[in-house]
């Protein structure tokens, strides 16, 4: 069993969540294309019917919470005030959206292995960041009363994604605050122009803070 995943067993109650767990545990540990439909269905003591009103296909399960995210974005920008400037409601939505915490980085740099070294998995990829790409582009687009496929919210949106990502990579090697912290400097420097006078101060490491401290 992989060291990187929590000792699931067998879920009291069955949910989208448990099957997704005990998904990526035995993707870790047995090998994505090794791994069936039918086994992870067992080990979670439901039906295929059942595994496959959560999840289109194995590789859905490691692109859910994503995809989930995406959909909650889309939520946060239709609601956000117009006199709101475009880059703050997104830096707000997007950090509002995110709910990932430091104890979840185990878990997510198994899925990030995953998808970095599994073909199938790699190639998914574009698909589902060009699903989040188009919810900026599209409230972008909006705002500005231009086609959402025009230069600004093509710009906004890829150049968001590109910093978001960074933010993403930067906690997941840190692990020393909630994703929301990066995502919020992330954006917030792009906001500015990554002007270095107005730029704010990334967190330090645990060990640094301790040792300062």
């Amino acid at each position: 069993m992989s060291d990187d995943l929590p000792r699931l067993g067998r879920p009291r109650a069955t949910s989208r969540r448990a099957i997704e767990l005990i998904a990526i545990e035995m993707f870790a540990t047995t090998g994505f294309d090794e791994t069936t439909v039918d086994q992870i269905s067992a080990a979670a003591g439901v039906s295929r019917r059942t595994f496959f009103r959560y999840f289109d296909s194995k590789a859905a399960v490691l692109w859910s919470s994503f995809d989930l995210e995406i959909d909650a974005i889309r939520s946060q920008l239709a609601g956000m005030p117009d006199e709101l400037p475009i880059m703050d409601a997104i830096r707000l939505a997007v950090a509002t959206a995110n709910h990932y915490h430091p104890d979840d980085v185990a878990e997510l740099r198994t899925r990030m292995n995953l998808i970095g070294t599994v073909p199938a998995l790699q190639a998914s990829s574009a698909i589902h960041y060009a699903r989040w790409e188009e919810v900026i582009a599209d409230f972008v687009a909006e705002r500005l009363d231009r086609p959402a496929n025009s230069l600004y919210p093509l710009a906004v949106s890829r150049a968001t994604l590109a910093v978001c990502r960074a933010a993403f990579d930067r906690w997941v090697a840190r692990a020393d605050a909630d994703l929301h912290v990066y995502l919020d400097l992330a954006i917030g420097a792009l906001a500015v122009g990554f002007d270095p006078a107005r730029l704010a101060i990334e967190p330090r490491p645990r060990a640094q803070a301790k040792k300062r401290s």
